[in-house]
């Protein structure tokens, strides 16, 4: 029997994450990270070989990891939107954004690394259009994904026998987007929004390019257009 390569993502129990834990099922052995203990064991029980991982990244230690020989793929997917004029930002809202969307990035793929260098395996930061432009009310939000972007970009050069990959999705149809409409204060609109799914087959395209690809950057907007 052949043993499934195995993939961890993080922000597997909804929206983007579990989308990509569902496209890599019939192929891997996913490791479901997350908060919400129950999402994550409904969704670990759909799957062919699934674990739920209950963590808290912002607090992760060595001792909190799976135990791996190897990764194949690993999903930053977790990640959370305050939005907020920077007049009205207090630092609070700074560190706890960052701690999530970039710190927790950096520590846990620095722990993982030798289960990823183990078997040159393929890190995909779900970055946001956030990551590309900053607008006004999203300063710290955009500001950890461009910090993203940079982690990205220097593990890339630093790990030349891994692939990674940063996705930029637009506005997607989940539960984060929701809070974040609500504290736009603008109409939700599902129809203009890319599907979970969507941004999960982009990440599968990416991991089945081929060995002799490295899909550094991909960009994804809805095909109904901006959204205001």
């Amino acid at each position: 029997m052949i043993e499934r390569p195995t993939a961890l993502v993080t922000g597997a129990s909804r929206g983007v994450g579990a989308a990509v834990a569902r496209a890599l099922g019939p192929t891997h052995r996913v490791i479901l990270g997350g908060r919400d203990e129950s999402a994550l064991a409904g969704l670990a029980a759909e799957l062919p070989d699934a674990v739920a991982w209950p963590v808290e990244l912002t607090r992760l230690t060595p001792a909190d990891l799976p135990e791996l020989a190897r990764l194949d793929v690993l999903v930053h997917s977790a990640g959370l939107a305050r939005l907020g004029r920077i007049a009205d930002t207090p630092a609070s809202v700074w560190r706890e954004t960052f701690d999530l969307n970039i710190v927790a990035v950096a520590e846990s793929t620095r722990l993982l690394l030798p289960a990823l260098r183990a078997s040159g395996g393929h890190v995909f930061c779900v970055n946001s259009g956030a990551g590309q432009r900053a607008n006004p009310g999203w300063a710290s939000y955009a500001a950890s994904k461009f910090a993203l972007r940079a982690f990205a970009d220097a593990l890339r050069e630093e790990e030349p026998a891994l692939r990674v990959t940063t996705v930029y999705p637009g506005r997607i149809d989940t539960d984060m987007q929701r809070q974040v409409r609500e504290q736009e204060g603008g109409e939700y609109q599902p129809d203009r929004y890319l599907a979970a799914e969507t941004v999960a087959r982009a990440v599968l395209a990416c991991l089945n390019a081929g060995p002799d690809a490295h899909l550094t950057e991909l960009t994804l907007r809805p095909r109904g257009g901006p959204v205001t």
